[in-house]
């Protein structure tokens, strides 16, 4: 169990909970710590009451209320390929998958400028913390699409180039690693057709899709839109939307691009639980 214990129960789409080989299991994990958790056990000291079990005159006695509790499954990865350094990436991983209707694509979009400025700081404070990790030479598949994801955000949540060299350089090395990964080739394409290489950004895009990513022809569609072909951009929705009749995502971008609408990804996103990191 990771020191989240009481957490949202989430785990990214592509990720898995790796099995580490006998040198890994024995290293010590390696976490970034986030919404001030408790990571130590707590150790009565001598002459120090407990007021969970000890009552004190005059003063009323605590009463502590948990209405929902959750667990959430621990989530390590290897750092590198040797897989001598282990991660526990739980908390990462429920991030990622909370903020990514929000902030995966662009524009951003946020219920509320606190949910954005929380989300910000938590995208900057754990693209800093695995960065040592994605960039080593040796840096595991695993670390170096979590840090393209980070960092790809960062780039929509315009924090700089910094965050935006990132991405590019995560993205295009996580598929140097696995060169068929559909995940990899979906956000290097997203983020190339995005900033305008609309001709580069289509092969990856593609590649995605062949291997079974919707969110691919979506972009793709959004590229059509930002290159003046919204006719292009509005069959592909509807071809979509006749596969997977059942996705009500389509079904709101249709409507945006026929209501003149630019941007797709526009979509209302409220659902989001983001905390403080501390």
């Amino acid at each position: 169990m990771s020191s989240a214990a009481i957490a949202n129960t989430a785990t990214l789409p592509t990720a898995s909970i790796s099995t580490a080989s006998s040198a890994a299991a024995q290293a010590a994990l390696q976490a970034p710590a986030m919404r001030g958790e408790i990571t130590e056990v707590i150790i009565p000291q001598p002459g120090i009451a407990n007021l969970l079990q000890t009552s004190v005159q005059g003063l009323p006695t605590p009463n502590i209320s948990v209405t929902e509790i959750k667990n959430i499954s621990t989530v390590t990865i290897p750092a590198n390929t040797s897989g001598t350094k282990v991660l526990d990436v739980t908390l990462i991983d429920e991030f990622i998958n909370d903020v990514s209707p929000n902030v995966r694509n662009y524009p951003p979009n946020f219920p509320s400028r606190t949910a954005e400025y929380i989300t910000t700081e938590n995208i900057k404070h754990l693209s800093d913390w695995i960065e040592p990790h994605a960039a080593a030479p040796d840096a595991s598949f695993d670390v170096v699409l979590r840090a393209a994801k980070l960092n790809g955000m960062a780039r929509n949540l315009n924090l700089g180039t910094t965050y935006t060299l990132r991405a590019g350089t995560h993205m295009q090395k996580a598929l140097q690693l696995r060169a068929d990964d559909m995940e990899a080739n979906y956000l290097f394409g997203m983020m190339l057709s995005e900033t305008g290489a609309f001709k580069e950004g289509r092969k990856y895009l593609d590649k995605a899709i062949s291997i079974g990513s919707i969110d691919a022809e979506q972009s793709i569609a959004q590229a059509d839109l930002l290159g003046d072909n919204r006719s292009a951009a509005l069959k592909r929705l509807r071809d979509l939307a006749a596969k997977h009749p059942d996705n009500a995502q389509l079904t709101e971008q249709i409507n945006i691009v026929e209501n003149g609408g630019y941007y797709i990804w526009n979509l209302k996103a409220d659902d989001i639980d983001v905390k403080p990191i501390k």
